[in-house]
């Protein structure tokens, strides 16, 4: 349900956008300050992350693999957050476990700044 001020999203109507087996990106917010996604990366995949003109911040709902943002490297799971500052080269690597993320995107405008 929304309205001109606010949004309401349930977790299991997002998950149900992105399908197990396959790569999948389901943005389901995008305003001129913020985006948000889904995304769900299956085990043994090679995810081909690079890096993004605004700052991010994911949240693992699910799986167990590696995350490298430049030189550092960092194990992920169910409950890991992180934090990728804007133009920051980065990728998930070694998903042993099928990895769903929530992705949120900061502006480019500067607002706040």
């Amino acid at each position: 349900m929304s309205n001109k001020s606010w949004l309401v999203f349930q977790l299991t109507e997002l998950l149900s956008k992105v399908e197990p087996g396959e790569v999948r990106f389901h943005e389901f917010l995008r305003t001129p300050s913020l985006s948000c996604s889904v995304y769900h990366v299956p085990a043994g995949s090679k995810e081909m992350q690079s890096a993004h003109v605004e700052d991010e911040l994911y949240f693992v709902l699910e799986g167990k693999a590696r995350l490298r943002v430049e030189e550092d490297e960092h194990p992920v799971e169910k409950g890991t957050m992180l934090y990728v500052k804007a133009d920051s080269e980065h990728t998930f690597f070694e998903i042993e476990e099928d990895l769903t993320v929530l992705a949120f995107f900061g502006s480019t405008s500067g607002i706040g700044a």
